[in-house]
């Protein structure tokens, strides 16, 4: 049974024909009140994973949940029809459970926080945030389990529960939450903040609409979403094609010895309309790197990196949602069954913005991206200082961003835009360690007319006895590049005791003990590079060099030769005609060695052992990867 929505005014709201100064006052006015939501978040939040690497994400949509201005798309309807409850003026939901809203949030750790906004005793809009919590229970401090088979151990779950109701807060439920955080003091400013930004929104919309009319504002949002939609039909018929076209990429393993997983998409248009089909993607895994895919949130990506690639003035809203359809087999690593473990699902997260390139490229290789937004790294510090406090830091860390048709990727960058690094000098004041180097790592990004953004080596060195916990992937199977662009080298992670012995460890690591003295470089992938790298400019090669972003011998993957510190223009020139007769016709994509020779080459490559083909749960499963 869908929620009941009690409005003391019923009145249907009036279409009104607005002029285009209107619109566009409104339309900044939204823009400028999820600005001020970020704002607010960030000056009342305690934890860094959310006040100084900005790990959450606004909206504010219309009164029938549609998203207005946002990031992940609206997950209001889904809810709506989910809810057994009323939703009524002075309410307030909270909630954190992936399954009770489809994946709209797609693990425990985002709590997320919906206010319906009335006005007049009629529902006019909604806002909402969710963040990323450093620590919600579960059996692991981060609460985020590499191991978990089950949800159930990955922290506390919560329902779509009313945190006020008609204006009366719960505090009751607040306290039964704190209690099974390891941070709660963290956990409770966090939460607080999200609330106070969707206040702050609310204010802000029921402002515009005392100043406009509440008919205006209200078709004012229709406005913005019909042109959104009209903006995505054309945007779909010039650049998707009625024959269907196939993409597949991999997520290295899955922290538990198995890997790598596929995940394939097969797009086309139909009746004017895309379909994304998953079919041919791996079985859920046993550990905790599925990710429960929200049809909704798929739209949002498609069509936010559809906008970005062929048309950015485009304000992105839900209102294209019509003209996309998304089908994910259940029991996949995509859509996997309850109650399968999801808490590390970052890596799938980031690997779909790979898979829309691959997909996307294939009609129109110019605007094709290589590969790199891949994952977004994790690490995890925790223990006792020496007064006997409890610390415990979660961290995200960066990669680099692929080559792209209008130049390099950025190096050392995040996978969402918004996203900034938590200071170095932030970490050495709260938490028991010495950041020893936060530098690029030269050649590390993909060759290529345009350069693979370098990946990262942060060195740190930890002064307390305690735990790490690492999340990243791209160590297995490279970041692919493009239309000649070579492919990103892997990721690394080194452990170096404090006895000078040097270990490798892995990717996807849980509760690893380490002591005072020990350093761990934190090695991060580089992005694909893209277009023929014999075509880039040997000056800003050895430019490049100076900047410590490329080596010399890095260089000779260009072609160029440097002698004496300078470009040798005659060597580099003939190095470039022998490569090029070798290399033979360019391919669009360029992803390495197989997974055959991966797995044959791994641990002298990489220092780490091959996963091994995953084994499916059930025979039903495996039937549907068959």
């Amino acid at each position: 049974m869908p929620a009941q929505i009690i409005q003391a005014n019923e009145t249907p709201f009036e279409k009104i024909e607005i002029d285009p100064v209107t619109l566009e006052v409104i339309e900044n006015a939204l823009r400028n009140a999820r600005i001020e939501m970020d704002a607010t978040l960030v000056r009342t939040a305690m934890s860094p994973g959310i006040r100084e690497q900005g790990d959450a994400f606004p909206l504010i949509a219309d009164h029938k949940g549609r998203m207005i201005v946002g990031q992940f798309g609206s997950y209001i309807g889904p809810f709506l029809e989910g809810y057994e409850g009323t939703v009524e003026d002075g309410d307030m939901i909270f909630l954190s459970d992936p399954y009770s809203v489809g994946g709209a949030i797609s693990h425990c750790n985002d709590w997320l926080v919906l206010l319906p906004v009335f006005k007049d005793g009629r529902l006019i809009a909604y806002t909402s945030m969710f963040g990323h919590q450093s620590d919600i229970g579960g059996m692991v401090p981060g609460s985020m389990p590499i191991h978990a088979t089950e949800i159930f151990q990955e922290g506390v779950r919560i329902p779509p529960v009313k945190i006020w109701k008609k204006g009366e807060y719960n505090e009751d439920l607040i306290k039964l939450v704190m209690h099974q955080s390891r941070m709660p003091d963290w956990c409770k400013a966090d939460l607080n903040a999200l609330i106070a930004s969707c206040r702050v929104a609310a204010n802000r919309v029921v402002e515009m609409a005392t100043r406009f009319g509440d008919d205006i504002f209200v078709s004012a949002t229709n406005l913005l979403l019909d042109r959104n939609y009209r903006a995505m039909q054309q945007l779909i018929e010039s650049s998707i094609g009625e024959t269907p076209v196939s993409f597949e990429d991999y997520i290295c393993d899955d922290g538990m010895g198995f890997g790598p997983y596929k995940i394939k998409c097969t797009m086309w248009k139909e009746n004017g309309r895309v379909v994304l089909d998953f079919d041919g993607t791996d079985p859920q895994s046993q550990a905790s790197i599925n990710m429960l895919l929200n049809e909704n949130m798929m739209r949002m990506f498609f069509g936010i990196y559809m906008i970005m690639v062929f048309d950015p003035q485009i304000l992105f809203n839900d209102g294209y949602y019509p003209l996309i359809d998304i089908r994910i087999p259940e029991g996949s690593l995509l859509k996997p069954k309850f109650p399968a473990a999801l808490s590390g699902r970052t890596h799938v997260l980031g690997r779909l913005f790979d898979i829309m390139g691959g997909l996307l490229g294939q009609k129109t290789p110019e605007f094709l991206n290589a590969a790199g937004f891949s994952s977004s790294p994790h690490l995890f510090y925790a223990g006792h200082d020496k007064a006997g406090k409890w610390f415990q830091l979660f961290q995200i860390g960066f990669g680099g961003i692929p080559g792209r048709p209008m130049g390099d990727g950025p190096d050392g960058h995040s996978l969402f835009p918004g996203f900034t690094n938590v200071p170095n000098e932030f970490l050495e004041r709260y938490f028991p360690l010495e950041i020893v180097k936060y530098e690029t790592v030269a050649d590390s990004g993909g060759a290529g007319l345009h350069r693979g953004g370098n990946g990262i080596n942060m060195v740190y060195r930890f002064y307390e006895p305690g735990v790490i916990a690492i999340h990243d992937d791209r160590w297995f199977v490279p970041p692919w590049g493009v239309n000649g662009g070579l492919p990103g080298k892997r990721a690394k992670k080194i452990l170096t005791k404090a006895d000078g012995t040097q270990i490798v460890v892995g990717n996807k690591l849980e509760d690893y003990p380490v002591e005072a003295g020990d350093e761990l470089q934190f090695i991060t992938w580089g992005g694909g590079g893209w277009g023929d790298p014999l075509e880039r400019d040997p000056a800003l090669i050895l430019k490049e060099i100076g900047q410590g972003l490329v080596t010399e011998t890095g260089a000779l993957d260009y072609g160029v030769v440097i002698k004496d510190g300078a470009v040798d223009e005659t060597a580099t020139s003939a190095l470039r005609e022998k490569m090029r007769a070798e290399r033979g016709e360019i391919e669009v994509f360029n992803f390495g060695p197989d997974i055959e020779t991966l797995r044959k080459n791994c641990l002298e490559e990489t220092g780490l052992p091959a996963p091994k083909q995953p084994m499916w749960r059930n025979a039903d499963i495996a039937e549907a990867a068959e």
